[in-house]
């Protein structure tokens, strides 16, 4: 039997999971691509010239899971990763696309993912010890270093659905957070890294088409 935050969050939410986007690449030992050689987070868009993505061809895991996303829409979007080189469980998010500047169609859109996003981010730590926000991807330069990655999963989903995406990065061997020499980053901590995230979407769920400023008074600093 279920406990209430699993069970209010499969009724509040209808879940659509991928639990490995590249299964040969992963059978093969490939850290980033699939077996004819694309980063499956770089083929999300067309960005380059020389070729079209996601295609049947060269990404086919990409192109069934957008066309997917596409017939059912997205309202919340988490990327799972792990980093072979930065310790730390951080996110990364959609900045400086589109989505994330106050430059949005609506006048407040920008502002909206990324209170979504450091929402999202203070729940999940507040309920996990090894989540942290301090130490992560630099982003984007600028508006137009962003545009040249809208290929990237998250940014795209983020900007084609309107909806705050992020990417989860774990580490490879030990947590430096909480570093635990003899057992590192282990499956035990995996699990309640994944069990944990339950709490975070309930509590984000309210706020994920909420219209206006509705951060205010609610969020705080986040």
């Amino acid at each position: 039997e279920l406990d209430d935050p699993p069970r209010r969050v499969l009724q509040a939410y209808r879940l659509h999971i991928v639990p490995n986007m590249c299964p040969d690449g992963s059978v093969l030992g490939h850290l980033r691509t699939n077996s004819v050689g694309a980063n499956l987070n770089r083929e999300w868009t067309t960005v380059r010239p020389d070729y079209v993505a996601p295609s049947p061809s060269r990404s086919p895991e990409v192109l069934s899971v957008l066309s997917a996303m596409d017939r059912t829409g997205v309202d919340f979007f988490l990327d799972v990763h792990g980093d072979e080189e930065l310790p730390y469980v951080f996110f990364s998010g959609a900045e400086r696309t589109p989505i994330w500047s106050k430059d949005a169609p609506d006048g407040t859109n920008g502002e909206r993912i990324r209170r979504l996003h450091g929402y999202f981010v203070s729940c999940y730590r507040r309920q996990n010890p090894d989540v942290q926000k301090e130490i992560g991807y630099p982003p984007p330069d600028s508006e137009e270093i962003a545009m040249a990655h809208m290929n990237v999963a998250t940014n795209q989903v983020s900007n084609r659905f309107d909806c705050l995406g992020l990417t989860l990065e774990m580490p490879f061997k030990d947590c430096a957070t909480n570093a635990d020499p003899e057992r590192g980053f282990d499956v035990r901590r995996a699990k309640r890294l994944g069990a944990d995230l339950v709490e975070a979407l309930e509590g984000i769920r309210p706020f994920l088409r909420a219209e206006g400023e509705f951060w205010k008074g609610v969020f705080g600093e986040e």
